[in-house]
Parts: structure tokens; C-alpha cells; sequence
């Protein structure tokens, strides 16, 4: 909603200005423009994009209006279900996790969080963690690089469709400077006709630069801004899983584990100590 809030504010301080100059708001529409602008941007896009990150970026649009994927209660979720499998582990052993994580679809554990379960890139982190866990002897310091590439890795997945949307928005500018000479192409061949005719073909082509320019900085450029942000934001829970595992890798109580893992969480979404305390209560 505040990314429509502040497309609105753009778009009305923008030709709200223009109007009360006394600017004509007829001379603004100019279809075309938007034809060279918005179809050379998006065939450039398509020539210099891998079709899965064309496929992402249309979801990462879609997604960014709905807001962040993880909210409070998937953060609890995920931290429940981790102390669940650290409790189990700590009392049986690594080893009785092993039928969960090799086939976590018909794990009762993983199958009392469905919406995690259903999420396949975080359902593999966790999978993979625990199945380094118990199928050898790793150290911490050596399962800590493998994590942080893993989480590397995946954020750098995530950031694309926001990389491609900022390439798009730098070429608005140099697209709407097309438009402008091709209206000027079009003006130079109207030289010597009606004066008027004339000056509306030098409008539009002006209009064709101020609107590669307001589609950059205005529209594509903090749409691509707010794709990144929710990228970061949602890559948090992926650091709370690793701080957990580590932890508990390192010999610390599953409620410690998770109480550090409880701190990666951002604050706006994290559960208080607490209500944390008493929903691990629950578990038992």
C-alpha cells in the first residue's frame, strides 16, 4: 500500500506542478512515447535477462505490493519447529532426526508447520544443515563458511530480479532521449508548415525526455529499491536458522540456541522474550 502512496505522490506533484504553471495537461499525453520508451525498456530487458530472472522479477513485482514474505508468525514457526528438532537431538540423538530430514514430507515434526514445509528453499536449508549435522563429525567452524556461502548464494538469487529493474530504470533516461530525437525528426519535417503544428511536434518530443526520466526516478528505480529491501528483509530468516544450528553445533541447550537465534530476528517482527518463553512451553 505505501509503495501505491507513494507512486500517487509522485505522479500528483508532478502534473499537479505542471497544471498550476498553467501547463496544458493535454500536452503530456503522448501514446507513443510511451510506445519507444516502455517497449524499447522492456525489449532490452528481454535481450539482457535469463529467463528465470524475467520469470522472478514479474513475481518480485507482484510480491513487493503484498509486503514481506516471512511475517511475525512464520519467524515463530520456524523457531519452534528448530527447537522441536534440537530438543529431539539433544535427547536422542542426531541420529533419530535422520528419518525427518531424509524425508521431511511424511515427518510428522516438519508436517505440524505446514506453511514451512511448503516453502521448499527454506525447507532444503534446514534439511541440508541438519543432514551435515548427522551425517558427520563437522565442527562448527567448519559448517559456519558452508552456511555463509549457502547464504550467499541465495541472496545473491534474491537480489537479482531487483539488479535487472535497476538496469531497466537506467536505460529509461537514455530511452527517452530516443523519443526526443525521433520527435525532432518529425518536427524538422513539419519545418515551414503551420507554426502550431510545429510547436506541438517540439512539445512532444520534449514530453518523450521528461518521461524517460520520470519513469527512471520516479516508478521503475524505487520499485527496484523496494525489491531489494524485501529481498534483505526476507533473507533474515535463513541467518536465524544458521545462528540456531550453530549453537546448538557449538553445545548450547536448544532454549539458548534459540534464544540467540530469537535476537537475528528483526525487531518489528520478533517475538518477545516472554512470549517466546512460554510459546516453547506449549511444545512440550
Amino acid at each position: 500500500m505505501l509503495i501505491l502512496v507513494g507512486f500517487a505522490v509522485v505522479l500528483l506533484s508532478v502534473v499537479g506542478g505542471f497544471v498550476g504553471s498553467h501547463g496544458k495537461l493535454a500536452a503530456l499525453w503522448q501514446p507513443f512515447e510511451f510506445v519507444i520508451i516502455g517497449g524499447a525498456a522492456i525489449g532490452a530487458f528481454l535481450v539482457g535477462t535469463p529467463v528465470k530472472t524475467v520469470k522472478e522479477t514479474v513475481a518480485a513485482i507482484v510480491g513487493v505490493f503484498k509486503g514481506p514474505r516471512y511475517k511475525s508468525a512464520d519467524y515463530l514457526n520456524a523457531l519452534s519447529l528448530l527447537y522441536e528438532l534440537l530438543n529431539r537431538a539433544r535427547k536422542e540423538g542426531f541420529m533419530a532426526l535422520e528419518s525427518h530430514v531424509e524425508n521431511p514430507a511424511e515427518s510428522a515434526l516438519f508436517s505440524a508447520y505446514p506453511d514451512i514445509q511448503k516453502d521448499h528453499h527454506l525447507m532444503d536449508f534446514i534439511t541440508d544443515c541438519l543432514r551435515l549435522m548427522i551425517g558427520s563429525n563437522i565442527e562448527p567452524h567448519e559448517l559456519e563458511p558452508l552456511l555463509e556461502l549457502e547464504l550467499e548464494k541465495h541472496h545473491h538469487e534474491a537480489l537479482a530480479p531487483a539488479h535487472a529493474l535497476t538496469r531497466v530504470a537506467d536505460s529509461l533516461p537514455g530511452f527517452g532521449i530516443v523519443a526526443a530525437v525521433l520527435g525532432i525528426v518529425i518536427t524538422m519535417g513539419s519545418i515551414g508548415g503551420d507554426i502550431a503544428q510545429v510547436g506541438a511536434h517540439v512539445a512532444g518530443a520534449l514530453v518523450g525526455t521528461f518521461l524517460g526520466i520520470l519513469l527512471a526516478y520516479g516508478f521503475v528505480g524505487p520499485l527496484a529499491f523496494a525489491i531489494e529491501a524485501r529481498a534483505e528483509q526476507d533473507s533474515r530468516i535463513y541467518e536465524s536458522v544458521k545462528t540456531a544450528l550453530l549453537a546448538s553445533l557449538r553445545g548450547y541447550p536448544p532454549k539458548i540456541a534459540l534464544e540467540f537465534a530469537r535476537k537475528t530476528v528483526p525487531t518489528d517482527l520478533r517475538p518477545g522474550f516472554l512470549e517466546f518463553e512460554q510459546h516453547l512451553k506449549t511444545l512440550k
